[in-house]
Protein backbone atom coordinates (compact mmCIF):
# COMPACT_ATOMS: atom_id res chain seq x y z
CA UNK A 1 0.00 0.00 0.00
CA UNK A 2 1.39 3.63 -1.03
CA UNK A 3 2.10 6.05 1.91
CA UNK A 4 3.27 9.61 0.55
CA UNK A 5 4.50 10.28 3.89
CA UNK A 6 6.52 7.18 4.08
CA UNK A 7 7.49 7.66 0.24
CA UNK A 8 9.24 10.95 1.19
CA UNK A 9 9.98 10.50 4.79
CA UNK A 10 14.16 10.92 3.47
CA UNK A 11 13.32 13.83 2.24
CA UNK A 12 12.63 15.62 5.72
CA UNK A 13 15.72 17.00 7.12
CA UNK A 14 16.87 18.77 4.02
CA UNK A 15 13.04 20.39 4.01
CA UNK A 16 10.59 20.43 6.77
CA UNK A 17 7.19 18.52 7.13
CA UNK A 18 5.21 21.86 6.21
CA UNK A 19 7.74 22.52 3.16
CA UNK A 20 7.03 18.71 2.14
CA UNK A 21 3.45 18.96 2.45
CA UNK A 22 3.78 22.80 0.23
CA UNK A 23 5.77 20.52 -2.69
CA UNK A 24 2.54 17.87 -2.91
CA UNK A 25 0.80 20.61 -3.67
CA UNK A 26 2.53 22.04 -6.70
CA UNK A 27 2.12 21.85 -10.53
CA UNK A 28 5.36 21.33 -12.68
CA UNK A 29 4.83 21.95 -16.10
CA UNK A 30 8.12 19.99 -18.30
CA UNK A 31 7.84 19.97 -22.24
CA UNK A 32 9.93 16.90 -23.76
CA UNK A 33 10.28 13.46 -22.02
CA UNK A 34 14.06 12.61 -23.59
CA UNK A 35 17.04 12.81 -21.78
CA UNK A 36 16.63 15.67 -20.16
CA UNK A 37 12.91 16.09 -19.49
CA UNK A 38 12.25 12.25 -18.73
CA UNK A 39 15.21 12.92 -15.99
CA UNK A 40 13.24 16.05 -14.84
CA UNK A 41 10.18 14.50 -14.19
CA UNK A 42 11.21 11.56 -12.69
CA UNK A 43 13.86 13.75 -9.80
CA UNK A 44 10.98 16.05 -8.97
CA UNK A 45 8.52 13.20 -8.53
CA UNK A 46 10.98 11.95 -5.80
CA UNK A 47 10.94 14.87 -4.10
CA UNK A 48 7.29 14.33 -3.77
CA UNK A 49 6.02 17.16 -6.36
CA UNK A 50 2.03 16.49 -6.66
CA UNK A 51 1.09 17.44 -10.01
CA UNK A 52 2.85 17.51 -13.38
CA UNK A 53 1.91 18.74 -16.81
CA UNK A 54 4.04 17.11 -19.56
CA UNK A 55 4.52 17.48 -23.66
CA UNK A 56 6.13 15.35 -26.36
CA UNK A 57 5.18 14.25 -29.42
CA UNK A 58 8.09 11.84 -29.77
CA UNK A 59 8.65 7.88 -29.17
CA UNK A 60 11.47 5.98 -27.92
CA UNK A 61 14.14 4.48 -29.89
CA UNK A 62 17.33 2.72 -30.36
CA UNK A 63 19.49 5.94 -30.49
CA UNK A 64 18.14 7.49 -26.97
CA UNK A 65 19.49 4.38 -24.91
CA UNK A 66 22.54 6.18 -24.13
CA UNK A 67 20.93 8.78 -22.32
CA UNK A 68 17.46 8.89 -21.47
CA UNK A 69 15.70 7.13 -18.54
CA UNK A 70 13.03 5.75 -20.62
CA UNK A 71 14.66 4.30 -23.14
CA UNK A 72 14.71 0.47 -22.80
CA UNK A 73 13.92 -2.40 -25.36
CA UNK A 74 10.29 -2.51 -23.73
CA UNK A 75 9.42 1.02 -24.66
CA UNK A 76 10.61 0.90 -27.94
CA UNK A 77 8.41 2.90 -30.59
CA UNK A 78 6.39 3.83 -27.84
CA UNK A 79 5.62 7.65 -27.04
CA UNK A 80 7.72 8.84 -24.22
CA UNK A 81 5.24 11.07 -22.95
CA UNK A 82 2.86 7.74 -21.63
CA UNK A 83 5.90 5.47 -20.62
CA UNK A 84 7.54 8.63 -18.01
CA UNK A 85 4.02 9.38 -16.93
CA UNK A 86 3.86 5.56 -16.04
CA UNK A 87 7.35 5.46 -14.47
CA UNK A 88 6.09 8.69 -12.69
CA UNK A 89 3.21 7.00 -11.30
CA UNK A 90 5.64 4.00 -10.22
CA UNK A 91 7.21 6.24 -7.78
CA UNK A 92 4.13 7.98 -6.81
CA UNK A 93 0.84 6.81 -7.69
CA UNK A 94 -0.66 9.78 -6.47
CA UNK A 95 0.45 11.68 -8.91
CA UNK A 96 -2.12 13.80 -11.14
CA UNK A 97 -0.22 13.48 -14.31
CA UNK A 98 -1.87 15.75 -17.70
CA UNK A 99 -0.28 14.45 -20.78
CA UNK A 100 0.34 16.38 -23.82
CA UNK A 101 0.73 13.66 -26.57
CA UNK A 102 0.99 16.51 -29.67
CA UNK A 103 3.89 17.88 -28.14
CA UNK A 104 3.70 22.06 -27.46
CA UNK A 105 2.09 23.96 -30.38
CA UNK A 106 0.42 27.37 -30.39
CA UNK A 107 -2.64 26.16 -29.62
CA UNK A 108 -2.21 24.46 -26.93
CA UNK A 109 0.79 26.37 -25.13
CA UNK A 110 -1.91 28.26 -22.36
CA UNK A 111 -3.72 24.78 -21.45
CA UNK A 112 0.18 23.09 -20.88
CA UNK A 113 0.56 26.35 -18.48
CA UNK A 114 -2.24 26.51 -16.88
CA UNK A 115 -2.12 26.97 -13.26
CA UNK A 116 1.22 26.07 -13.17
CA UNK A 117 3.92 27.49 -10.24
CA UNK A 118 6.98 26.27 -12.55
CA UNK A 119 7.99 25.96 -16.03
CA UNK A 120 11.34 23.34 -16.09
CA UNK A 121 12.43 23.16 -19.98
CA UNK A 122 13.14 19.72 -21.48
CA UNK A 123 13.18 20.19 -24.60
CA UNK A 124 15.44 18.67 -27.84
CA UNK A 125 18.60 21.74 -27.90
CA UNK A 126 17.23 22.01 -31.59
CA UNK A 127 13.30 22.69 -30.94
CA UNK A 128 13.46 26.57 -31.28
CA UNK A 129 10.42 27.10 -32.14
CA UNK A 130 8.47 24.87 -29.28
CA UNK A 131 10.68 26.62 -26.60
CA UNK A 132 10.77 30.19 -27.59
CA UNK A 133 7.03 29.91 -26.95
CA UNK A 134 6.55 28.67 -24.12
CA UNK A 135 8.88 30.98 -22.45
CA UNK A 136 6.95 33.71 -24.11
CA UNK A 137 4.20 32.55 -22.55
CA UNK A 138 5.87 32.17 -18.93
CA UNK A 139 6.82 35.42 -19.28
CA UNK A 140 3.69 37.17 -20.25
CA UNK A 141 2.01 34.57 -17.15
CA UNK A 142 4.58 35.86 -14.35
CA UNK A 143 5.62 31.82 -14.21
CA UNK A 144 9.19 31.13 -13.21
CA UNK A 145 11.25 29.09 -16.17
CA UNK A 146 14.53 26.83 -16.10
CA UNK A 147 16.56 25.34 -18.73
CA UNK A 148 19.33 22.89 -17.76
CA UNK A 149 21.25 22.03 -20.95
CA UNK A 150 23.64 18.76 -21.02
CA UNK A 151 26.66 20.14 -22.24
CA UNK A 152 29.97 17.27 -22.81
CA UNK A 153 29.82 16.28 -18.79
CA UNK A 154 28.19 18.80 -16.87
CA UNK A 155 25.43 21.29 -16.99
CA UNK A 156 24.63 24.95 -18.05
CA UNK A 157 21.73 26.34 -15.83
CA UNK A 158 19.42 29.23 -16.79
CA UNK A 159 16.95 30.64 -14.69
CA UNK A 160 14.22 33.08 -15.89
CA UNK A 161 12.22 34.92 -12.65
CA UNK A 162 9.06 36.97 -12.99
CA UNK A 163 10.11 40.32 -13.34
CA UNK A 164 13.41 40.20 -15.19
CA UNK A 165 14.88 39.45 -18.47
CA UNK A 166 12.93 37.39 -20.48
CA UNK A 167 14.12 34.37 -22.35
CA UNK A 168 13.75 36.46 -25.71
CA UNK A 169 15.44 39.56 -24.67
CA UNK A 170 18.65 37.33 -23.45
CA UNK A 171 19.14 35.06 -26.12
CA UNK A 172 17.77 37.69 -28.96
CA UNK A 173 17.15 34.97 -31.51
CA UNK A 174 14.38 36.96 -33.68
CA UNK A 175 15.15 36.91 -37.44
CA UNK A 176 18.02 34.20 -37.55
CA UNK A 177 17.74 31.07 -39.01
CA UNK A 178 17.87 28.07 -37.26
CA UNK A 179 21.86 27.46 -37.60
CA UNK A 180 22.51 30.65 -35.78
CA UNK A 181 19.65 30.09 -33.42
CA UNK A 182 21.63 26.82 -32.46
CA UNK A 183 24.84 29.13 -31.63
CA UNK A 184 22.81 31.92 -29.68
CA UNK A 185 21.17 29.53 -27.92
CA UNK A 186 24.53 27.38 -26.81
CA UNK A 187 26.70 30.45 -26.25
CA UNK A 188 24.03 32.06 -24.46
CA UNK A 189 23.65 29.27 -22.17
CA UNK A 190 27.37 28.91 -21.83
CA UNK A 191 29.38 31.72 -22.03
CA UNK A 192 32.03 29.71 -20.62
CA UNK A 193 32.01 26.88 -22.93
CA UNK A 194 33.66 24.53 -20.38
CA UNK A 195 32.64 21.47 -22.73
CA UNK A 196 34.88 22.81 -25.23
CA UNK A 197 38.28 21.83 -24.20
CA UNK A 198 37.61 17.65 -24.14
CA UNK A 199 35.17 17.44 -27.96
CA UNK A 200 37.13 14.39 -28.82
CA UNK A 201 35.13 14.28 -32.40
CA UNK A 202 33.98 17.73 -32.92
CA UNK A 203 32.36 16.15 -36.64
CA UNK A 204 29.63 15.01 -34.18
CA UNK A 205 28.22 18.25 -34.19
CA UNK A 206 26.34 19.10 -36.89
CA UNK A 207 23.70 22.23 -36.16
CA UNK A 208 22.24 22.09 -39.93
CA UNK A 209 20.89 18.35 -39.30
CA UNK A 210 19.82 19.12 -36.10
CA UNK A 211 22.52 16.50 -34.18
CA UNK A 212 24.66 17.12 -31.49
CA UNK A 213 26.76 14.38 -28.91
CA UNK A 214 25.17 13.96 -25.05
CA UNK A 215 25.87 12.17 -22.28
CA UNK A 216 23.80 10.43 -19.55
CA UNK A 217 26.38 11.74 -17.15
CA UNK A 218 25.03 15.61 -18.45
CA UNK A 219 21.65 14.59 -18.70
CA UNK A 220 21.74 13.26 -14.76
CA UNK A 221 23.28 16.49 -13.58
CA UNK A 222 20.99 19.03 -15.41
CA UNK A 223 18.22 16.77 -13.24
CA UNK A 224 19.74 17.30 -9.67
CA UNK A 225 20.62 20.90 -10.96
CA UNK A 226 17.14 22.06 -12.30
CA UNK A 227 15.69 20.30 -9.67
CA UNK A 228 17.04 22.06 -6.96
CA UNK A 229 16.45 25.58 -8.61
CA UNK A 230 12.74 24.41 -8.24
CA UNK A 231 12.19 23.83 -4.86
CA UNK A 232 14.04 26.90 -3.88
CA UNK A 233 11.99 28.70 -5.97
CA UNK A 234 8.72 27.23 -5.17
CA UNK A 235 9.01 27.05 -1.64
CA UNK A 236 10.76 30.62 -1.55
CA UNK A 237 13.65 29.59 -0.21
CA UNK A 238 16.02 32.59 -2.05
CA UNK A 239 19.29 32.62 -3.63
CA UNK A 240 18.50 31.57 -7.10
CA UNK A 241 20.86 32.41 -9.89
CA UNK A 242 18.65 33.89 -12.24
CA UNK A 243 19.19 35.76 -15.83
CA UNK A 244 21.62 37.65 -16.92
CA UNK A 245 23.28 35.85 -14.66
CA UNK A 246 24.13 31.45 -14.52
CA UNK A 247 25.92 28.99 -13.80
CA UNK A 248 27.61 26.16 -15.71
CA UNK A 249 29.02 23.20 -13.65
CA UNK A 250 31.30 20.96 -15.56
CA UNK A 251 32.32 17.41 -13.85
CA UNK A 252 34.83 16.33 -15.77
CA UNK A 253 37.01 19.16 -15.91
CA UNK A 254 35.77 19.80 -11.90
CA UNK A 255 34.97 23.51 -12.44
CA UNK A 256 32.02 25.69 -11.44
CA UNK A 257 31.65 28.82 -13.25
CA UNK A 258 28.96 31.92 -12.43
CA UNK A 259 28.42 34.11 -15.16
CA UNK A 260 26.87 37.64 -15.43
CA UNK A 261 25.89 38.99 -19.25
CA UNK A 262 23.75 41.81 -18.96
CA UNK A 263 21.73 42.40 -22.16
CA UNK A 264 22.37 38.55 -22.85
CA UNK A 265 23.45 37.74 -26.36
CA UNK A 266 24.16 41.59 -26.76
CA UNK A 267 26.44 41.89 -24.58
CA UNK A 268 29.70 42.59 -26.14
CA UNK A 269 31.61 39.68 -24.52
CA UNK A 270 29.14 37.57 -26.63
CA UNK A 271 29.08 38.80 -29.60
CA UNK A 272 32.83 38.23 -29.07
CA UNK A 273 32.21 34.70 -28.33
CA UNK A 274 29.69 34.26 -30.93
CA UNK A 275 32.32 35.56 -33.65
CA UNK A 276 34.73 33.17 -32.21
CA UNK A 277 31.85 30.32 -32.10
CA UNK A 278 31.14 31.07 -36.04
CA UNK A 279 34.82 30.54 -37.30
CA UNK A 280 34.45 27.52 -35.06
CA UNK A 281 31.42 26.10 -36.57
CA UNK A 282 32.78 27.36 -40.42
CA UNK A 283 35.95 25.29 -39.47
CA UNK A 284 34.15 22.07 -38.18
CA UNK A 285 31.51 21.87 -41.08
CA UNK A 286 34.72 22.43 -43.72
CA UNK A 287 36.12 18.97 -42.26
CA UNK A 288 38.89 21.04 -40.19
CA UNK A 289 39.91 21.17 -36.74
CA UNK A 290 37.86 24.22 -34.58
CA UNK A 291 41.37 25.17 -32.61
Amino acid sequence: MFDYDAAFNRNIGWVTEAEQLLLRQKRVAIAGMGGVGGGHLLTLARLGIGTFHVADFDTFEIANFNRQAGAVMSSLEQPKVHVLAQMARDINPELNIVQFPEGITSSNVNDFLKDIDIYVDGLDFFAMDARRAVFAACFDLGIPAVTAAPLGMGAAVLVFLPGGISFEQYFCLEGCDEEEMAVRFLLGLSPAMLQRGYLADPSRVDFKNRKSPSTIAACQICAGCAATDVLKILLDRGGTVSAPRGYHFDAYRNRYVTTWRPGGNKNILQRIGLWIARRHLARIKAGKSPA
